[in-house]
């Protein structure tokens, strides 16, 4: 039974608590659209899950019901991550109706989280990175309009280790080339200020002397990347040619998170705090930050094994 279907059979006092609260996370927490359709899918599965135990109303929620929930989740065979994200819903749907007055306690706060088991991220080396960055551009494209863009992007999002879909955000006004320093957008619109290099700066002065005016229509678009229609470059677009990229450059295949990933490491490989790069990449909380200070410790013991001759 899928998603609508459940909502479609829940009590009149769930499906109206589960549609108000997607309503808040879309428009009081400004959530992205994605974790809205995620929690929501959780949140209505738990209801349905409950209803189906002899719930009526979110008001007979309890703990037990929570973890049988999760339990049953378990038993299909449901990824931490999932199952992480799964107690995350319910702990913030719980605490919201709580706070709203439709249950008389919060169940969820006393629900523990599955631990997600978080691999390290897939990090280029510095060199390998130079070329990727640089391939787009063979000489005979040298002024082709996609060819300029897409170097440009790859620069930029190597340079400041932006999201794609920051990326995309990006308008011709936030760059303030300057200060050499683009405005970005992040989760739940936070804003940010991130500093790129020289080189992101000349692939930047080309695409929007020789490239963006060949690719706009009418001067219409704000957008500081477009596609070849002069709408907004989509993060699917730019997944594609980061992927085509690496290929021509002879590396394994390659995401714009990768490059994220490879921009944080390298930054904190050449001394820079790790606060630092927390606000670089716009991460709430410095655990999120600190894998990458794991990614630098593998790699010098990688490199300590193979050169070492005591290793």
């Amino acid at each position: 039974m899928d998603t609508r279907e459940m909502h479609e059979r829940l009590p009149t006092a769930m499906r109206q608590a589960v549609d108000d609260f997607g309503d808040h996370l879309a428009r009081v927490d400004n959530r992205s659209a994605h974790t809205v359709r995620a929690y929501v899918g959780d949140v209505v599965s738990l209801l349905d899950h409950a209803a189906r135990a002899g719930c009526a109303g979110p008001d007979d929620l309890d703990l037990g019901v929570l973890r049988s929930w999760l339990a049953a989740r378990q038993r299909t065979g449901a990824a931490r991550t999932s199952q992480a994200r799964r107690a995350a819903a319910a702990r913030t749907f719980t605490g919201w109706a709580h706070r709203t007055g439709r249950i008389p306690a919060d169940p969820g706060a006393h629900l523990a989280s599955p631990r997600a088991h978080r691999e390290l991220p897939t990090v280029l080396r510095a060199d390998q990175a130079a070329d990727l960055v640089t391939s787009p551009t063979a000489d005979n494209r040298a002024r082709d309009p996609e060819a300029l863009r897409d170097r440009a992007v790859l620069e930029l999002l190597y340079a400041t280790g932006v999201r794609v879909s920051e990326l995309c955000g990006l308008d011709r006004a936030d760059v303030d080339e300057a200060r050499r320093v683009v405005r970005v957008f992040g989760k739940g619109a936070k804003e940010r200020a991130v500093p790129y290099g020289l080189p992101a700066q000349r692939a930047l002065d080309d695409w929007l002397r020789h490239g963006r005016p060949a690719l706009v229509k009418d001067g219409r678009s704000d957008a500081l990347f477009v596609g070849v229609k002069g709408g907004r470059l989509q993060p699917t677009v730019v997944r594609r040619f980061v992927r085509d990229a690496a290929l021509a450059a002879g590396l394994p295949h390659t995401s714009p998170h990768d490059l994220r990933h490879s921009a944080a490491t390298h930054l904190l490989d050449g001394g820079a705090d790790l606060r630092a790069v927390q606000d670089l990449l716009g991460h709430a909380a410095l655990s999120s930050t600190q894998i990458y200070t794991h990614v630098s410790t593998e790699r010098l013991r990688a490199a300590f094994k193979q050169a070492h001759p005591r290793a």
